[in-house]
C-alpha cells in the first residue's frame, strides 16, 4: 500500500521504511495521512458529530475520498482533564464502528490504551494498535505480543490525561522523550515484535507545554536516531491556538503548517482532522521536490 503522495521520507533512512500491519505493509517511503474518526462525544475537536454508527461511516469514507491511507478510530476522549470511559462504554462506541470499517479495505488504527479493546479490536481485524501510554497498561503489551503481526504506535505521554497538563514536564523535554521512546522499543524488542511493526510519536501536547511542543518539532529529526518511523499528532492543538490566537474551529491552517513541517523534518505518518487540505499541501510540496530533483543544463 501506498500513500497519496511520493515526498522522500528521510535522507537518513538507508532502505525505504514500511509499518506491518495485521492485513497490510504500510508503504513509508512517502509520507502517509491518517485520518482521524473520533467516536466520542467530547473530543476537544468534534466530539459527538460522529458518535452514531451511520455517521461515522459516512465520515470514515469521505476521509478516504479526501486522501487518507489510514483511519484512527477512537472511543474515548484523551484531551487534557478528560474522564476516562468505563471499558463497556468504550466498546459499545467502538465496536460497531469497526466492524463496518475494517470491510472499506484499507488499515484501520484503533486509539485506544485498554489491552481488553485492544484485543477485541484485533479479533475484529483491526490493523493498529495507537495507544498513548505506550503499552504500559497493565495487559496491553500482551495484547500485542499475542498477536503475529498488529502495528503499534508507542507514543509519550507524561503523567495522565486528567493531569497532564496540571503539571506538564519541565526543563528540555527532547532527552526524556527519546529516552522514554528507546525503552519501550526495547521492551518490545525483547518480547519479540518485530521493528518493522513499531512507530513512534513524541506525543505533542501530552504534558507538555507550548515551548516544549515547538521545540520537538524544531528538533524532531533526533527521535530518527531511535531507528523507527515517526507519527506526528499536531492536528489542531492548543499550541497552534497559542501561536495564531484561534479557535479550535479555525485551526486548520495551522494544523496543515505543523504536519508539512514535521513531514520536512522527517515524519512519516501524519494524523490529522483536515485530510483534504493536509493531502493538497503535500502534494505541492511533492511537486517542488521532484522539480528539484531535475537536472537542470544550466548545472554546474
Amino acid at each position: 500500500m501506498t500513500a497519496s503522495s511520493s515526498i522522500p521520507f528521510a535522507a537518513s533512512q538507508a532502505e525505504p521504511p514500511v509499518w506491518q500491519t495485521s492485513r497490510f505493509r504500510i508503504d513509508l517511503a512517502t509520507p502517509v495521512v491518517m485520518g482521524i474518526v473520533n467516536l466520542t462525544p467530547d473530543s476537544f475537536s468534534d466530539g459527538g458529530r460522529h458518535a452514531s454508527v451511520p455517521a461515522a461511516l459516512r465520515h470514515a469514507e469521505q476521509l478516504l475520498q479526501e486522501g487518507a491511507a489510514i483511519l484512527d478510530l477512537g472511543a474515548e476522549s484523551t484531551r487534557p482533564g478528560s474522564p476516562a470511559v468505563p471499558l463497556e462504554e468504550e466498546l459499545q462506541r467502538l465496536m460497531p464502528v469497526l466492524r463496518e470499517v475494517v470491510r472499506l479495505g484499507v488499515p484501520v488504527s484503533i486509539d485506544t490504551y485498554k489491552p481488553e479493546v485492544m484485543r477485541q479490536a484485533l479479533e475484529a481485524g483491526a490493523d493498529i494498535i495507537n495507544d498513548i501510554w505506550a503499552l504500559r497498561q497493565p495487559g496491553a503489551l500482551e495484547a500485542v505480543v499475542a498477536h503475529p503481526r498488529c502495528g503499534i504506535c508507542l507514543m509519550h505521554m507524561h503523567r495522565t490525561p486528567q493531569s497532564m497538563q496540571v503539571q506538564p514536564m519541565a526543563g528540555d523535554v527532547l532527552e526524556p522523550v527519546r529516552s522514554f521512546l528507546a525503552e519501550r522499543t526495547q521492551v518490545l524488542h525483547q518480547h519479540g515484535i518485530a521493528r518493522e511493526r513499531v512507530v513512534l510519536d513524541p506525543g505533542i501536547g501530552f504534558g507538555k507545554t507550548v515551548a516544549q511542543n515547538f521545540s520537538l518539532l524544531a528538533r524532531q529529526q533526533a527521535l530518527l536516531a531511535l531507528g523507527y518511523p515517526l507519527l506526528a499528532g499536531w492536528s489542531r492543538k492548543s499550541s497552534l491556538g497559542a501561536a495564531t490566537g484561534r479557535d479550535v474551529a479555525e485551526r486548520q491552517a495551522a494544523s496543515v503548517a505543523a504536519a508539512l513541517i514535521a513531514v520536512q523534518r522527517g515524519a512519516a505518518v501524519v494524523r490529522v482532522h483536515d485530510v483534504a487540505a493536509t493531502v493538497d499541501a503535500l502534494k505541492v510540496w511533492q511537486s517542488v521536490q521532484a522539480a528539484d530533483a531535475v537536472p537542470r543544463a544550466d548545472a554546474s
